[in-house]
């Protein structure tokens, strides 16, 4: 009788273990996201009242404005907007960690609308190069192939990659994006900053010949892009062209002086990769 009413105990303790374990996976992996008690209507007067009639009526990087905001997430804390409009004044401010935070929270509540933003931020702005391409493949493999600031997802990937050193990973999806391109808008959809990335990929594996065929290429689109001309002289000079190479480099310090530069709008914020400091 007693052995039998330890097995009885012992199975029952199994039981529970095993139920409540089951329980608390369920209540670690779920992801619990509250829904808003208001239509989509009430959500963009919301988003009309806080921030286009209240917050902006401040400095962009004010205090006033922030408490704006906050006074709209306190009516509804699930507008993903609000946290997104929190967050971009940090992050031109160079406040990562806590502008992360608020982006985060724009995700939870909206990942079709801010995933690849996040992403784009970690690239360009707080150089986490790793969690930029994670964040970029998982949103594509939810919404597939896309653009966020004027550039495909791919390319942001292939920066990531340069900025970390793999270089072939990020030829491959350069040339990738380049061919897609062509394909399927033609040779005028091109843009002068992917063709300067392309063009990096190639210069960091010395294949010179073909890096100074895309630096070509792209100051056939923007002549005076002085961060092209400086990596054209340096390829130039690679390739024993001595007077070519001084000729190229004069232009482009006289470009840089007056200017011409990566033209990215979020280029007055942050320098971005390769970018000439002279």
């Amino acid at each position: 009788m007693k052995y039998y009413k330890r097995i009885f105990l012992l199975t029952f303790t199994i039981i529970t273990l095993f139920s409540c374990k089951k329980a608390d996976n369920k209540k670690n992996t779920k992801d619990e996201v509250p829904i808003s008690n208001f239509s989509a209507k009430q959500q963009d007067s919301l988003k009309d009242l806080y921030v286009k009639n209240k917050a902006k009526n401040f400095p962009l990087y004010s205090q006033e404005r922030q408490a704006a905001i906050d006074e709209g997430l306190k009516v509804d804390s699930t507008i993903a907007y609000f946290w997104q409009q929190k967050a971009m004044p940090l992050f031109k401010k160079r406040k990562y960690e806590i502008g992360m935070d608020f982006i985060d929270e724009a995700v939870k509540y909206d990942r079709k609308r801010y995933q690849d933003y996040r992403a784009f931020i970690k690239c360009i702005f707080s150089k986490q190069y790793r969690e930029a391409i994670a964040d970029f493949k998982d949103y594509q493999e939810e919404f597939g192939y896309g653009f966020v600031m004027d550039h495909s997802y791919d390319f942001y990937i292939a920066l990531s990659y340069l900025q970390l050193n793999e270089f072939e990973k990020a030829e491959k999806l350069f040339e990738k994006d380049y061919k897609r391109t062509i394909e399927k808008d033609g040779r005028g959809w091109l843009h002068h900053l992917d063709l300067f990335y392309y063009g990096i990929s190639k210069y960091e594996q010395k294949k010179n010949k073909q890096a100074l065929d895309l630096f070509n290429q792209a100051l056939d689109i923007y002549p005076q892009f002085s961060d092209v001309q400086y990596y054209k002289a340096v390829t130039l000079l690679k390739l024993g062209e001595k007077e070519e190479a001084t000729k190229v480099y004069q232009e482009a310090i006289k470009n840089a002086d007056k200017g011409y530069t990566i033209n990215e709008d979020n280029a007055i914020y942050e320098i971005y990769p390769y970018q000439m400091r002279w």
